[in-house]
């Protein structure tokens, strides 16, 4: 992607909203968002499903979201707004497609916030059985629900912290992997690659399927940095320096610790129920499984931390455009969206009680129920850059970031979205979560369709001129 000098006068939400929020610390958000309980938890999963094939998963999945992310860069850079792909929607695709994609979004990440609360709470009880995993969840939600009350500035600087914490962890696990697996641990034997080279897809392409949408929820999230770039100083600089950082990151990171726990622990493991820890583990490291589980716990809170500022800025995002109630969109204290802060958190607090009452049943079934809404938001923006760039290409508008490759990348990406389509129609599970995410999308689309409907009949109507 090629950045231009040309400044970009944000958007009124974003004035409203302000510009506190620090280039390193929208990195980090991106970073924050995408290493959560996807990689923690869900990598597990995905080696279950698939055995060592899940690489493919992480790499088509990878491609993928490189080239989302370039587009929403693009389009952030040029529009940097709180409502982000939603509002990129709604200028190339029209009113109900925006506010279709921008509540499917924050539907997506109130049911992630409450995934994450509990992945982390089960992760601190397996070291630390204390305190019941809700009760741990229901403090996590409260706390947070607080940093992001505080201040764009505040949780800004708490994320880059927390964000910095786990990519720490993650690059000394990748070390002590490599060490691993090349037997430089003294008395520890080396796994080698039999693992790998032994089983390398034991399910065939129905595991690589299954696989397929525990990755795209592990990279979803990441499009958040688009949602930030609105309260961002500088933001096409800050957007296209955030985008390239971060894709690379995420793929070291993913591919990486992914190949080491795939070529230590076989897929048939119960150790992947908590994958980073086996791994260290079987590394004979003393402690190292308690500590990594730690950062685990700090990973999903971070993770947290950025879903719920994304989820909020969204909903302030819709009701400014009148898709929400009003009172989302009022700001107070630290011209922080509160009203829209609590509506987001509220699901979090409800799966708190339903843990206890379902003790473990409540996080399998939240993970399960989002794993393709991201391939819906994904596919929205790759289409809202194709008519937007060709729209400013013909009419000569000037763009301060320029997506390399265009068309060309970007009928790729949805290309890459009809293969994902087509091989999860293929596997009868992953099928019947597709079809669950576009019968939602048909509902919050007839919803909002029928809500514009009536708002537009409920408006004044002008008065008629007397005839002569």
């Amino acid at each position: 992607m090629t950045t231009k000098s040309a400044a970009v006068q944000p958007s009124i939400s974003s004035q409203q909203l302000g510009h506190s929020m620090k280039p390193r610390q929208l990195t980090m958000m991106g970073l924050g968002s995408a290493i959560g309980a996807g990689l923690f938890l869900g990598s597990g999963a995905g080696i279950h499903a698939a055995g060592p094939a899940v690489l493919i998963s992480y790499l088509v999945a990878g491609t993928l979201i490189i080239l989302v992310m370039w587009a929403l860069g693009e389009m952030a850079a040029a529009n940097p707004n709180s409502g982000a792909f939603s509002v990129y929607a709604e200028k190339a695709l029209g009113k109900t497609a925006g506010s279709t994609v921008g509540w499917l979004w924050w539907l997506q990440l109130v049911v992630v916030i409450a995934a994450e609360a509990l992945g982390a709470a089960g992760l601190l009880f397996s070291v630390w059985p204390v305190i019941p995993v809700w009760a741990l969840a229901l403090a996590f939600m409260v706390a947070f629900t607080a940093i992001n009350l505080a201040g764009v500035r505040n949780f800004g600087e708490f994320e880059f912290w927390f964000a910095i914490l786990k990519v720490a962890a993650i690059v000394a696990f990748l070390i002590i992997g490599a060490a691993l697996l090349f037997g430089w641990l003294p008395g520890v034997a080396s796994p080698g690659l039999g693992n790998i080279t032994g089983s390398f897809a034991p399910s065939g392409w129905g595991g690589i399927a299954s696989a397929l949408f525990v990755v795209i929820f592990a990279f979803g999230g990441t499009e958040i940095v688009s949602v930030a770039a609105a309260e961002t100083a500088e933001p096409a600089r800050s957007v296209g320096r955030a985008i390239r950082t971060v894709v690379w990151r995420i793929l070291v990171f993913y591919i990486g610790s992914v190949f080491v726990i795939a070529a230590v622990l076989p897929s048939t493991s119960a150790q992947l129920k908590s994958p980073f820890a086996g791994v260290l583990d079987l590394a004979g490291i003393p402690g190292a499984g308690t500590a990594i589980t730690l950062v685990a716990v700090v990973a999903l809170l971070s993770a947290l931390n950025a879903n719920l500022y994304g989820a909020s800025r969204m909903v302030f995002s819709l009701s400014e455009r009148g898709e929400a109630p009003a009172f989302l969109s009022r700001l107070r204290g630290a011209r922080v969206p509160m009203a829209a802060v609590g509506v987001s958190v509220a699901f979090g607090f409800i799966a708190t009680i339903l843990e206890l009452l379902f003790p473990d049943h409540v996080l399998p079934a939240l993970l399960n129920l989002v794993g393709s809404t991201c391939l819906v938001v994904w596919g929205t923006a790759l289409v809202s850059q194709l008519i937007l760039r060709r729209r400013a290409d013909r009419e000569g508008t000037p763009l301060p970031l320029r997506m390399k490759g265009f068309p060309a990348l970007t009928i790729l990406g949805l290309a890459l979205l009809a293969l994902i389509f087509g091989v999860g129609f293929s596997d009868a599970g992953s099928a019947g979560q597709l079809l669950g995410t576009f019968l939602l999308v048909a509902c919050i689309a007839v919803a909002c369709r029928l809500g514009a409907k009536a708002k537009a009949a409920r408006a004044p109507q002008p008065a008629e001129l007397p005839l002569k």
